[in-house]
């Protein structure tokens, strides 16, 4: 890929990026309380299928706008898996993965870079076979676009047998995205109305 190919794609990028976090944001201040506490309730059980028993399962604590994922963690751990949440030390440092012993009160979690919530750096680390992320957009093919920091990407092409399953409204589906070499599809996208994949 050419130098202006590149930067080409990364314009866009950034572009549907810009666009879709407002997208994400305003659809999600949009609903109504009762409601954000219905979605994301539960895994569908035909996700529930792909995860093996006793797998470890990472998951993310949602920022504003994003799929929430903490009733998921409530859920795995319920059902005995080992639960874990993502940890970046700075942004050229590449993301670990460390347990979640608390997914009610979050007691076991501190602030990490950009004021978002982590567990603490003497907690275990572990790598995780079944991996619900976020994401900005995505396609009905599994492509996905994230926030920009390749964290989950790098992470993803370390792990290639990770089962990557992405969270997202329906608000954030896109027809196309510009794919390079280095963004990882997914095995499967959850939104409140749908289940797209595996694929």
């Amino acid at each position: 890929m050419s130098g202006v190919n590149v930067t080409e794609v990364s314009e866009q990028k950034a572009q549907l990026r810009k666009a879709l976090r407002k997208a994400r944001r305003e659809h999600a201040a949009a609903l109504p309380k009762e409601v954000s506490a219905l979605v994301f309730r539960a895994p569908p059980a035909p996700v529930l299928e792909l995860v093996p028993a006793g797998a470890t399962v990472g998951l993310y604590r949602a920022d504003t706008g994003e799929a929430p994922a903490g009733s998921y963690a409530r859920h795995f751990m319920e059902s005995g898996h080992t639960i874990a949440l993502p940890r970046i030390e700075s942004l050229d440092s590449p993301m670990t993965f460390h347990v979640h012993t608390d997914p009610y009160g979050e007691s076991d979690l501190v602030e990490g870079p950009m004021g978002l919530m982590q567990p603490a750096a003497d907690a275990e680390i572990v790598e995780p076979e079944v991996l619900f992320m976020p994401l900005v957009g995505f396609t009905e093919r599994g492509e996905r676009i994230g926030q920009g920091g390749g964290f989950y990407d790098r992470w993803l092409a370390a792990h290639p047998d990770t089962l990557a399953v992405g969270m997202a409204w329906d608000v954030q589906r896109v027809d196309s995205l510009p794919v390079e070499d280095h963004d990882m599809p997914l095995t499967a996208i959850i939104t409140p109305t749908r289940i797209y994949g595996p694929f």
